[in-house]
């Protein structure tokens, strides 16, 4: 090997050892929880009937502070060797059942996760912060019925 090459593979590892939220798959393989929250993200905006996701009080004040913004936002991951929980704050729409919705991002969520990453998913927590309306709902809810 040349002497760039074994310079190039130190400087890897180096880089690998220093992130520390990282699980290791394989030898040389890392997925950082960051990569498993945007999968995690897109795979529950995905479902029909969740209108957003959304951050829990304290990231949300995080965020604003410290101003950079993330494509897992609404996703906080909990890495347990190759075990993952995941926990999803989401907005749904108005009108829809809650359970059904629930149920099939968990399951979006699970699949996606465990067939990009190959790690077991032990649980997927869906936390509905809100409901959003749309401007017909709005109308419609806003508006008193007369008897």
């Amino acid at each position: 090997m040349s002497e760039k090459t074994k310079k190039a593979v130190e400087e890897e590892k180096a880089v690998a050892s220093e992130d520390v939220a990282n699980v290791e798959i394989a030898t040389n393989l890392n997925i950082s929880e960051d990569v498993i929250g945007i999968i995690a993200g897109l795979a529950a905006s995905e479902v029909e009937g969740i209108a957003g996701m959304t951050l829990g009080f304290v990231d949300g004040i995080n965020q604003i502070l410290g101003g950079n913004k993330k494509y897992s936002k609404g996703v906080r991951i909990s890495l347990d060797g190759k075990k993952v929980t995941i926990d999803l704050f989401v907005n749904v729409t108005y009108g829809v059942r809650i359970p059904d919705i629930a149920w099939a991002a968990q399951n979006a969520v699970k699949n996606a996760v465990e067939n990009m990453t190959g790690l077991d998913v032990v649980a997927v927590n869906i936390n509905v912060q809100g409901i959003t309306f749309d401007k017909k709902d709005a109308a419609k809810v806003e508006e008193p019925q007369e008897e």
